[in-house]
């Protein structure tokens, strides 16, 4: 019988440092998709908020309260992070836990490493901490959200975790050989 082991998408590719500019998995918890049905977007919200303490985000958008957030990824769809989904009517939910990789990506020069792989403004002055775009990275489809003045979170799927780590440091390589 096959002994199967559990690893995290990351598993011997992170953490890592260059130049100025740090790469860690992060383990945000349980994920759920949630889709609320046609015209139940506010009562998905509320329902949410009740049990939570965060609602469905605006578009662009994510909100936390502690380790539990709802992140904007598209479409009328969010991810709910860090908790279990409580009873929604409206909405359909599904576990994705296992389908993403996650890693942050601190330092100073983030916006400028970020900038050779996404084709989104992340500058300070137009993308606040809390704002989020599923944009592409590279060749990828991720989700991109500001976590602080020098840190974003990026999420892609869980088979493209190599990618992105390659991806990542090839840019912060790039730029650290600059400085």
């Amino acid at each position: 019988m096959a002994n199967l082991v559990v690893l995290s998408p990351c598993d011997g590719l992170l953490p890592g440092t260059i130049g100025a500019v740090s790469i860690t998995e992060t383990t945000p918890g349980r994920i759920t998709a949630i889709l609320p049905f046609k015209g139940q977007d506010d009562a998905v919200s509320v329902a949410l908020k009740s049990a939570l303490g965060v609602g469905f985000p605006a578009p662009g958008r994510s909100q936390a309260v502690g380790d539990v957030r709802t992140l904007w990824v598209g479409r009328g769809e969010a991810l709910l992070m860090g908790a279990d989904c409580p009873d929604l009517p409206g909405a359909a939910c599904v576990d994705q836990s296992d389908a993403w990789a996650t890693v942050e990506i601190t330092g100073t020069p983030v916006e400028e490493v970020l900038a050779r792989l996404v084709p989104v403004d992340l500058r300070a002055a137009t993308f606040d901490p809390g704002h989020t775009a599923r944009t592409l990275l590279g060749h990828m489809t991720a989700s991109v959200t500001r976590t602080g003045a020098s840190a974003f979170e990026i999420m892609v799927f869980r088979s493209m975790a190599e990618t992105l780590v390659e991806n990542l440091a090839h840019a912060a390589s790039a730029v650290a050989a600059r400085s």
